[in-house]
Parts: C-alpha cells; sequence; structure tokens
C-alpha cells in the first residue's frame, strides 16, 4: 500500500467501523497534543483507552491509564501511536500479541515506519501513518468547516458542542475555498 496519501474512503472506513481505541503515548497533560486529540475522539463516542507507563494507573478524562497494551483486558479495535517513529515497531510487535488483534495501527502525524507497517500489514491489519485521526475525522465529517476552520469567519465564541457527539462520516468533503496560495500548490501539485 502507497502510504503517502490514502484515499478518503480508506480512511473512512476505518473511522467508522472502529469502535475502540488505545492511543499509546497518551498524557494527561491538558497542553499536550495527545490530550486534545483524546478528547476530541472520546467526545465522538470512540472508548478511547490511554496507554502510558509513566502515568499508569493514574486517569485520563476519566479512563485509567495502562501502561501498556498487554494490560488492556478488552479488545482493542485500533492503535493510535503517539510516540516517537522509533518506537512504532514495539508498539506493533506488542499489538500483534493481542487476543484478538486490533484492526488497525494508527499512526500519528510525523510518525512513519515503514518496517511497522510491513510488520502489520504482514499479520492482516491496516495501517495509517503520518496521519491524526482527529484531523481525519473533522475533516470528512465537515465539522472542521462548520467551527469555523475554513469558513474565513473567526469567532472568539466556544462552538455549540456538548456531550457524545458523532458526526456522519458518510459525506464528500467540501473543498476550502480559493486562495491565491491554494491556486498555487494545486499548479505545483499538477506540475510534478
Amino acid at each position: 500500500m502507497d502510504h503517502n496519501s490514502y484515499s478518503d474512503s480508506y480512511i473512512r472506513g476505518i473511522l467508522n467501523t472502529v469502535k475502540t481505541i488505545a492511543m499509546v503515548g497518551a498524557s494527561e497533560k491538558e497542553n499536550r497534543p495527545s490530550y486534545f486529540a483524546f478528547k476530541y475522539l472520546l467526545e465522538r463516542g470512540y472508548k478511547m483507552i490511554p496507554v502510558n507507563p509513566g502515568q499508569a494507573g493514574h486517569t485520563m478524562l476519566g479512563q485509567r491509564i495502562y501502561a501498556r497494551l498487554a494490560d488492556i483486558a478488552e479488545p482493542v479495535d485500533m492503535v493510535d501511536i503517539f510516540r516517537a517513529s522509533k518506537y512504532a515497531l514495539p508498539i506493533v510487535q506488542e499489538a500483534l500479541t493481542l487476543k484478538p488483534r486490533p484492526q488497525v495501527i494508527w499512526m500519528q502525524l510525523g510518525v512513519r515506519s515503514n518496517e511497522a507497517a510491513a510488520l502489520a500489514e504482514a499479520n492482516g491489519l491496516k495501517v495509517v501513518m503520518n496521519r491524526c485521526p482527529k484531523i481525519e475525522y473533522g475533516r470528512l465529517s465537515s465539522e472542521i468547516a462548520w467551527l469555523g476552520v475554513n469558513t474565513r469567519t473567526l469567532s472568539s465564541k466556544r462552538a455549540p458542542i456538548g456531550g457524545v457527539q458523532r458526526m456522519s462520516l458518510n459525506r464528500t468533503s467540501a473543498p476550502g475555498g480559493v486562495t491565491a496560495a491554494a491556486d498555487r500548490v494545486q499548479r505545483e501539485e499538477r506540475d510534478r
């Protein structure tokens, strides 16, 4: 599989089918990107399980933090790797020991390991690298536009989202507005 680009249907299929996500490298520190992504996915109805050996035994947004994947007693559909690329292979190796195995290995933005991806795919798992499920969910559900991003409307008012809210991922994403920068990037991509 080409891990430089993924079709919307591939990403949408994953986000529509997984229900339980173990986030390896989740941090209970509110200023960390893993915290934002964890909270966002939890609010969208996914069962989120934080994994971080340094914070094991604590709770994060009401969810018990585990030291490692093997400590989780319930089945996990997706392992979201929020660690440096050099840790991806050992995490995939541990994920493959789970019974049942997860369906998906997802490596966050900046995380790429061709070796880990090859091992996961050789064992029948789907793989996504260098992407964020929070961003992909927002993009595919058009929620990003609903919240004021890419609408050319800025507001200091908090968006009216409360409780668990799961948006439909089964619609086509609308392209953003036309700008000189967007036109230039499209021309450069066509000319490659």
